[in-house]
């Protein structure tokens, strides 16, 4: 599942959502979490946070903006499966960025 939930993560970054609309479901979400016990514990897709949150922010436009990005990374996976060297030095490029913290 981790590495689904770091596409998709990848993937909704395209998707606008007013910052306050996003932050007002985080918190109903978190909510929902809390009163369930651990706040902390390990997500599940099914669970009702997660499930109240994805409820709070559907629209068609969004899920269709999910789509295209998703689409996106599917022809960027595709071309970096394609050329290993490519995969590799886009992989070190990753790497530098995230130490430089772009």
């Amino acid at each position: 599942m981790e590495g689904l939930v770091q596409l998709a993560y990848l993937a909704v970054q395209s998707v606008h959502v007013d910052e306050d609309e996003l932050q007002a479901a985080r918190r109903r979400a978190l909510l929902l979490l809390a009163s369930g016990g651990d706040p902390r514990r390990e997500l599940r897709l099914d669970s009702r946070a997660v499930e109240a949150l994805a409820a709070d922010l559907d629209s068609p436009e969004r899920r269709a903006q999910l789509r295209a990005a998703l689409e996106g990374l599917q022809a960027n996976a595709a071309a970096l499966l394609a050329d290993d060297d490519l995969a590799w030095r886009t992989a070190a490029c990753a790497l530098l960025a995230e130490e430089l913290g772009e």
